[in-house]
């Protein structure tokens, strides 16, 4: 029973007769004999359950505040979470009626028995638990301690799709020592509580759903409760779009322009060896934040892809060049060629001389094949003429050593034949190089947009 004083101090208190100091002290004195009261017989040790053989009910409510990190590389997600657990003391009950109405008191956690609930998917080289924070104890016996806790968990991260990937990371819950018959786990809601969470600038928070698991493990043969908790996450994707994609874009554009460079530039190689250098440097800021698992990122496919089709694009420059610098000792073009790399594709990739136009190609080409084929190899319309002249010349008017000029005459004629018919066959060779470069310039192009497309289709 309470003290007469007392009971007169609480209902003046309650009345509002006395000032609010007395009451405050009248309160305290009750908190202080409360506390003696309650921990004189009580070890913080034992399981705090009337019937042994009766497992305790402990609920479990994850708050999640932040995500700190998410470290790709080593597989590691660091959060800072709100821990709630609930359970119900049946030796720390008392009668508030007895203790100045006295509902429930603030005490450090230490002073009553706690579950060892843990997280099972720890990756914390320090395995702290949560902070040392206070518990709640209402005069039913329910106890609440809400603590706060960074969390670093291990957490199995597929970069298949990066950068527009989406990663889920569980978070396990569970007593290290008790099990299903001793203490029985449950979660308070389906969710984790994402109402205080903020923000995070690369991840964005799809949801948080909680699961109940009893498993049992190898060691034992008691049931072992979890609560699961799986973050679902996924990448905000326009920080990488903008400083890893679109250069790789641009430069991998830039590659099926060396085709476009004129040969005599002597700039083909270099411009495609420097465009390959510079996507290497890209791969390699990917490979350095990315795990080093057979699952190769979306964007390193594409880097790869990209860098193949550059060294495809300089090995062909280089056997083009070789084709365009053939020199005076080449061979003539052979019919097949001809007729398929100047006449077809030439009109295919519009490539045209001056004096052609891109739609009539045909007609000017075959036109001057045909005049080229009634002549002599290299012949110009003057020469056969200005020859018969020669023969026709009148004997009686000639000098004694005509036979001698004519010789010499015909051997510069001769020799300017073969020059025109060698600088004809160059030009030929070149005019075949220079339809190769530009088929080649269109294909590559086409590879290029399409492989881009395929890239932001697979992210999309």
């Amino acid at each position: 029973g309470m003290e007469p004083a007392a009971r007169l101090c609480l209902a003046l208190c309650l009345a509002g007769v006395l000032p609010a100091p007395g009451c405050r002290g009248a309160q305290g004195r009750f908190a202080y004999k409360l506390l003696h009261d309650l921990f004189a017989n009580y070890s913080s040790a034992l399981r705090p359950v009337e019937d042994t053989d009766r497992a305790l009910n402990v609920t479990l409510q994850v708050t999640l505040s932040q995500i700190i990190d998410m470290d790709e590389r080593n597989q590691v997600l660091t959060s800072y979470l709100w821990v709630r657990q609930t359970w119900l003391d049946a030796h720390l009950t008392w009668d508030k009626d007895e203790y100045g109405g006295i509902d429930s008191i603030r005490i450090p956690s230490s002073y009553v028995w706690r579950p060892d609930i843990i997280l099972y998917n720890n990756a914390d080289e320090h395995f702290g638990g949560s902070m040392e924070t206070n518990v709640v104890l209402r005069s039913d016996g329910h106890i609440t301690w809400d603590s706060p806790a960074i969390t670093k968990s291990s957490c199995k991260v597929d970069v298949s799709y990066f950068p527009f990937d989406g990663q889920r990371c569980r978070l396990t819950f569970g007593s290290w020592t008790y099990n299903g018959n001793q203490i029985d786990l449950r979660n308070q809601l389906d969710t984790g509580d994402l109402t205080d969470f903020v923000e995070n600038v690369e991840w964005e928070m799809l949801g948080m759903p909680a699961t109940r698991n009893v498993i049992t493990y190898g060691c034992c043969s008691e049931p072992y409760p979890d609560v699961t908790y799986t973050l679902l996450l996924r990448r905000r994707a326009s920080f990488y779009i903008f400083n890893l994609l679109l250069p790789c874009i641009m430069v991998s554009f830039l590659a099926p322009l060396g085709f476009y460079l004129p040969a005599d530039s002597g700039e083909k190689v270099s411009l495609g060896v420097t465009v390959l250098l510079a996507l290497t440097v890209f791969q390699l800021l990917v490979a350095e934040s990315m795990p080093p698992s057979e699952s190769v990122p979306l964007i390193g496919k594409y880097y790869i892809a990209t860098m193949t089709m550059i060294t495809a694009s300089t090995a062909l420059t280089i056997f083009i060049m070789n084709v365009h610098h053939c020199g005076p000792g080449a061979r003539p073009v052979p019919p097949w060629a001809r007729r398929l790399i100047l006449h077809h594709m030439a009109r295919l990739c519009c490539v045209y001389e001056v004096g052609e136009s891109c739609k009539s190609p045909q007609r000017a080409l075959g036109g001057r094949a045909g005049v080229g084929d009634a002549r002599g190899p290299g012949e110009s319309p003057g020469e056969g003429q200005a020859g018969t002249e020669v023969r026709g010349c009148p004997w009686d008017h000639c000098l004694c050593h005509h036979d001698a000029l004519l010789r010499n005459v015909g051997y510069i004629a001769g020799c300017f034949r073969r020059h025109r018919a060698n600088q004809r066959r160059t030009g030929e060779w070149k005019k075949v190089a220079k339809v190769m470069d530009r088929f080649f310039m269109w294909v590559f192009f086409l590879m290029v947009f399409l492989m881009s497309v395929l890239v932001l289709g697979n992210a999309a």
